[in-house]
């Protein structure tokens, strides 16, 4: 078991932003290695209409409490309209790959009949992640049989030859209180073009128990197995991170306990904490991660010193 220690909440949006179109949260912080000193932070940050749009914080490796540089304006801002990523995106998963930095992306869009409907397109950057431009207008993870509402990609892995997707699929709504919350649960995929996502897809790990959404997948290389963090919701509000691994990435063995991290008596992270993303500095091995109310106040970091990954930060 990994033995966490809280860092806190490393960026306040509300105090440290930029104002505008990053008033508030930071959704889904996903680390980026820039160099040895510097880690940036990819993260959905919401105007005051909580419509989100894709920046960044830099913050230092050795201290990442310390900000060394906020994105003056976003780096992939908002769809065309009509478009399915017109009213605001999170972060699924940053990596290299053939033709530059790869930007995968949550598109949220509002329709009459539902409370949205989330897929996932890909961004590209030329320029060292600075700015990063689609590929295509429509997502690259689409409505299909099984994923009607939500296809959202959160790890993506490339070997040279093929890409590996792990995404969260969402067919329908759990009614709590008589408000429509996401059902969805994990899925992967294997393919040698983005362009061309196969629908023959796997079945990962599935809600139990209480539970009626299991997503964002974040998945590793660990001691020559793969690992993944992902964050569970049950119909009592708890929303919560696991843990689970697998010899092959298709089969998964929850081990939730395993995770080492709780809840904070009090302030940001007290009530929830969710979408943690993993990167490694040395012996250590960051989380970055968002509290209460899926990040309205910004993303904390937490330290364990623990050899969570054999190929590299995410591999």
């Amino acid at each position: 078991m990994a033995a966490w220690r809280k860092q806190g909440l490393v960026f306040d949006t509300a105090r440290q932003g930029v104002g505008g179109w990053m008033r508030h949260s930071a959704l889904t912080p996903t680390p980026w290695r820039m160099d040895g000193e510097t880690i940036r932070v990819y993260a959905g940050f919401r105007d005051d209409e909580g419509v989100s749009r894709i920046g960044y914080v830099d913050v230092l490796a050795d201290d990442p409490s310390v900000v060394r540089r906020v994105s003056s304006a976003p780096v992939l801002d908002v769809g065309r309209g009509g478009c399915f990523d017109d009213n605001g995106m999170i972060l699924g998963d940053v990596v290299d790959g053939p033709g530059g930095l790869h930007l995968f992306y949550v598109g949220f869009q509002r329709v009459a009949r539902a409370k949205f409907l989330a897929f996932t397109g890909l961004a590209l950057s030329t320029d060292g992640g600075e700015s990063f431009q689609r590929v295509q207008d429509t997502p690259i993870l689409d409505r299909a049989p099984g994923r009607s509402t939500i296809g959202a990609v959160h790890s993506a892995m490339f070997d040279g030859a093929q890409w590996r997707l792990w995404y969260a699929v969402g067919d329908d709504w759990e009614f709590i209180d008589g408000r429509p919350f996401p059902r969805y649960h994990i899925r992967c995929v294997t393919t040698r073009d983005l362009a061309d996502i196969p629908r023959d897809d796997h079945v990962c790990l599935l809600p139990r128990g209480s539970e009626y959404r299991i997503g964002r997948p974040r998945v590793y290389r660990m001691d020559g197995r793969y690992a993944m963090v992902f964050t569970r919701g049950n119909v009592t509000g708890e929303y919560f991170p696991g843990l689970a691994f697998s010899d092959d990435g298709i089969g998964w063995e929850r081990r939730d306990e395993a995770l080492g991290i709780a809840l904070s008596d009090s302030g940001w992270d007290s009530r929830t904490l969710c979408y943690p993303a993993l990167i490694r500095r040395g012996d250590d091995v960051l989380m970055f991660y968002n509290g209460n109310d899926m990040g309205l106040d910004g993303f904390g970091v937490a330290v364990a010193r623990t050899p969570l990954f054999d190929g590299g930060d995410h591999a």
